[in-house]
């Protein structure tokens, strides 16, 4: 599969003529269409149907706000080295790679302990690692030249939505709960980065922070999705080594404790729909708890969204964290601003409690990728949602004479005009075109042949049984658009 993402244009490896830089990856004219599509339909559920703000803040960071979110001191990772080749390691990879088990969250001194007891080693000289110690994984900058202030590119979009709280309360009109977006660029910079497009140094985060008053986590419209079935791997289990689900409906597991409120509750099903949405089967989603150890500094409880796949077997694509008032108090205490809203429930000032789900959009889109991705003999297509199709619909001419060619890029340019991202290819045999068009998830192919020019006639070809129906030229893109959204 990945072969094909990147002889077709889905996925490159940046900088590739200067010989690539690990964690870096471009996407190309099929994979950026792809990924906007991905970021559409993440629109359409946080901003169009919940109703959230949307902002685009700056990537770069000045010091200061990122030691008030606990960034400066905490953004760390368990880093190694090799003492024979000097090559650098993140701890809990390696450790995950060479035994199979997770020490993610272990205090240092257990890590070094672990990695001696198991003779965890280099895997490129197979050298003995030294003393385990904390790397500070942000891009560190300078403001303006020659100037001593000290700025970061982002390790996350959610601290733009903080800083700007004040402005953003009074556009939501003191109304709680309220959710606030951002998606854009985060930045991490890896130690050894060997997962492709699953470890990214730079990659697309879509975040959204809710804001809700912290003794009223009510969602209004929770009743819809309160009896989404969930399957859990909550942390207790993971902490007494079972690989346990636990299946259980949004609304009981919060009759039942094992999710910390509602809101997290509406949030974790909500991405399960969007997985769901995305085409991933739901088999192949499940929800697991972070232990103590695990969490982010701000967190109090944290559920990662993770996707099983063959290479990379279980993937994290979202976490969902409830960051309680960290945020907000510790930006009121370092800015010395006024960061509370007023409750009308309570009648007086409160600082707002944060249900936060961010997702990754690679990840995701790797998994549609590998999930969509059919082998039948000698046929090798991708199965995409035809929403998510990046070529929606191909045209070819069935042969490139008798006037065909020239029709078919009337065609072509109408289907265009209509609003469908449609592909000419009149390049060797009409089975061989088929075939390139099924590759990259085509959903329906349009031919121009010989009857076409005697009654304005075509046949459309669908991708995924390759059965073909003739229809008339007129109304043609409204007909392929109505397919696409199964209308017809």
């Amino acid at each position: 599969m990945m072969e094909l993402a990147k002889r077709r244009g889905f996925i490159w490896p940046s900088f590739e003529i200067y010989g690539g830089v690990a964690g870096f990856y471009d996407f190309g004219p099929l994979g950026a269409l792809l990924k906007n599509k991905i970021i559409q339909k993440w629109r359409e559920y946080y901003v169009i149907k919940e109703g959230f703000f949307e902002i685009d803040s700056p990537n770069v960071m000045p010091e200061e706000v990122l030691k008030a979110s606990g960034h400066v001191n905490h953004f760390v990772d368990a880093m190694v080295e090799c003492q024979k080749c000097g090559a650098a390691f993140r701890v809990v990879d390696l450790s995950r790679e060479q035994t199979g088990k997770d020490i993610e969250g272990m205090p240092k001194e257990e890590m070094n302990q672990f990695v001696k007891k198991h003779r965890v080693r280099c895997p490129n000289c197979s050298g003995e690692l030294g003393k385990i110690f904390d790397f500070n994984a942000m891009f560190r900058t300078a403001i303006g030249p020659g100037s001593q202030r000290v700025g970061y590119l982002r390790p996350e979009t959610a601290q733009g939505i903080f800083i700007d709280f004040k402005r953003l309360q009074r556009h939501a009109r003191g109304k709680l709960p309220f959710g606030v977006v951002q998606i854009g660029k985060g930045y991490r910079n890896e130690i050894s980065p060997r997962q492709g497009i699953i470890r990214l140094r730079e990659f697309t985060m879509a975040e959204a922070e809710v804001f809700f008053d912290p003794d009223d986590s009510h969602h209004p419209k929770f009743s819809e999705l309160a009896g989404e079935q969930l399957r859990l791997w909550l942390a207790g289990d993971q902490q007494h080594g079972k690989e346990k689900l636990t299946e259980v409906m949004a609304g009981e597991a919060v009759k039942q404790k094992l999710v910390c409120n509602e809101l997290m509750a509406y949030y974790l099903a909500l991405t399960k729909r969007f997985l769901l949405d995305l085409g991933i089967p739901g088999e192949a989603i499940r929800f697991r708890e972070q232990t103590p150890g695990q969490r982010a500094h701000y967190s109090s409880e944290t559920w990662d969204a993770e996707v099983s796949t063959e290479r990379f077997g279980w993937v994290e694509v979202a976490g969902l964290a409830y960051r309680t008032d960290y945020d907000l108090s510790r930006h009121a205490q370092f800015s010395k601003e006024d960061l509370t809203i007023f409750s009308a429930g309570k009648n007086k000032k409160v600082i707002c409690h944060v249900v936060e789900p961010s997702y990754g959009i690679d990840r995701p889109l790797y998994c549609m990728l590998e999930h969509s991705y059919v082998s039948e003999k000698k046929r090798k297509y991708l199965r995409l949602k035809k929403e998510f199709a990046p070529i929606e619909v191909g045209v070819f001419p069935l042969l490139n004479r008798d006037r065909m060619p020239e029709k078919a890029r009337e065609v072509h340019e109408a289907l265009r005009a209509g609003g469908l991202m449609a592909e000419y290819d009149d390049s060797g045999s009409i089975g061989r075109r088929y075939a390139r068009a099924d590759e990259i998830g085509t959903p329906y192919c349009v031919t121009i042949d010989h009857q076409t020019l005697e009654d304005d006639t075509v046949t459309i070809r669908n991708r995924d049984d390759t059965s073909q129906v003739r229809v008339g030229i007129s109304g043609l893109a409204n007909t392929i658009i109505d397919l696409i959204r199964g209308c017809s």
